[in-house]
Parts: C-alpha cells; structure tokens; sequence
C-alpha cells in the first residue's frame, strides 16, 4: 500500500486566493497537504526571492486541520522557507496554483506560480504549476477533475531530473479533455496607461496586451484555444545552449585566450 502523498501547496496569488483554496480542494482526501503561500498577492515575481527585507511566517487556520503558513515573500520564497525552516522532511511533489490567468506560452518566464515550483524543481521535488486561462471570472470547479489524475500520473511515472509540468486550463465552458503539450510563443507584453497624478508629474500603470505569434499545433496555446487542458512538461536543470557551445568553443578560446 502507498503512503499518504506529502505535498507542498503554494501560489502567487496569495494566501486568501480562491484558486488556492479549489487546488486544496483536489487534494486534501488523498494527499498530507502543507500550504506556504505568499501572504500578498505576488503575480509576475518569477523566480524572485526576497533579500532586502525580513521575511515572517505566520501559521493560517484551515479547514480539515490542514497546516497553513502565509510567508511575506515571493512562491519562491514560501518553498525555500518549507523546505528550510517549516517541514521536517522534504515532500513528495510542490503543486502551485490555481493561477488566475494564463501560464501559458513564454508567460512561464515571469510566472510566479511557475517559480514556486521551479524552486522544488533545483533541490530535487518534483512540481505541478496549474492555471487557469480566464483572468476575470475564472471557473476553478471544471479543472478539479483533472487535478488528482495529473499528480498520480507524476508519482507513478516520475519526471526526469528538473523537469515539471505546467499545466493550463481552458476557459471555454466544457474541457474537452488534456493533452501533453509544447510550451508556446505567445505572452502577455506591456500597454502602458499614461496618467497624470495631481501633483502634475506622469506616471504609468504597466497594462498588458497578449503578444501573437504563429503557433505550433501542439503549443499549449493553440490547444487552449481548442478547449484542451495543456500539459507541458519543462526542463530547468541544463540551461546550456550545447549546439552554440560546441559551434563556437574552439574559435571563442582562441579569440579571448591570455599568455601572460
């Protein structure tokens, strides 16, 4: 018989996120769950962790004795902070989620929804970052199914070394069912709005508009717009461009070599 899974739950969108609370929803019957989440939203942090000011943990009362934390920090934080400070022993897998908004495409790069697992992913516990696409009225509840298929899909077949999953839901009113995918082109790039503050300076809130590119059929977000749930599965260990490496190794020792 299996042990009861121990697994870290975090986010970005903070403690308080309904998001967070339907992802424990998934999981609490069949999984030991930890959840350490940003006590503050913090969307868009990425892999960002906090250096320059102290960081608090605060425990968080939850529902079936489930142990809570909020941390006044980044996910990256909250999950350097669980493994280092709060949990005894490491945990089997880091889920974080449910994001509001899209993941998808190369918005995996400023997510911190993504870091928080990515941050498991560099001291070697495997990770699941889930999103859902609608950012405005997002229906969590259609995703819950899919949610414990994917984590026992993950411990029964494990992933290679640093390599996660990054999954995301469709808006559309039904889930035509998920499919394993290519991470995509297209991200969200800024639309700034000029305002002025009345004290006569300008100032700017950043916006976002959702950048297009061609598309690969099996992109997460060619899939999405198809009503498909997307599974990417993303390596961090090697981040070495090799074939550059190798192309261009001779030839860069030669033109910056030093004899003294």
């Amino acid at each position: 018989m299996r042990k009861k899974l121990k697994i870290l739950v975090t986010n970005d969108d903070g403690i308080d996120a309904p998001g967070l609370k339907y992802l424990w929803e998934a999981l609490v019957d069949i999984a030991e769950l930890y959840i350490i989440a940003p006590s503050s939203e913090k969307s868009g942090v990425g892999l960002g962790i906090t250096i320059r000011d102290p960081i608090l943990i605060q425990p968080v009362s939850w529902e079936k004795d489930t142990k809570a934390w909020k941390v006044t920090g980044t996910p990256a934080d909250c999950v350097r902070m669980g493994l280092s400070v709060i949990l005894k022993s490491p945990p089997d897998l880091v889920v974080s989620g449910i994001n509001r908004g899209s993941n998808s495409g190369r918005n995996v790069l400023y997510s911190g929804t993504v870091g928080g697992v990515i941050e498991g992913i560099l001291r070697n516990v495997p990770g699941i970052a889930f999103s859902c696409v609608d950012f405005v009225n997002p229906d969590y509840k259609k995703a819950l199914h899919l949610i414990h298929p994917l984590v026992n899909h993950v411990i029964e077949n494990p992933l290679p070394h640093g390599t996660f999953l990054n999954v995301n839901f469709p808006d559309t009113q039904e889930i035509r069912g998920i499919k394993l995918a290519r991470q995509g082109r297209g991200y969200w790039i800024e639309d700034p709005d000029h305002r002025i503050h009345p004290e006569g300076h300008s100032y700017f809130w950043h916006g976002g508009k959702w950048n297009e590119h061609d598309e690969h059929e099996e992109s997460d977000v060619h899939l999405l717009k198809q009503g498909f749930a997307a599974a990417v599965p993303i390596q961090v260990s090697e981040l070495t461009d090799h074939k550059l490496y190798q192309e261009r190794k001779a030839h860069f020792d030669t033109l910056f070599s030093y004899n003294p």
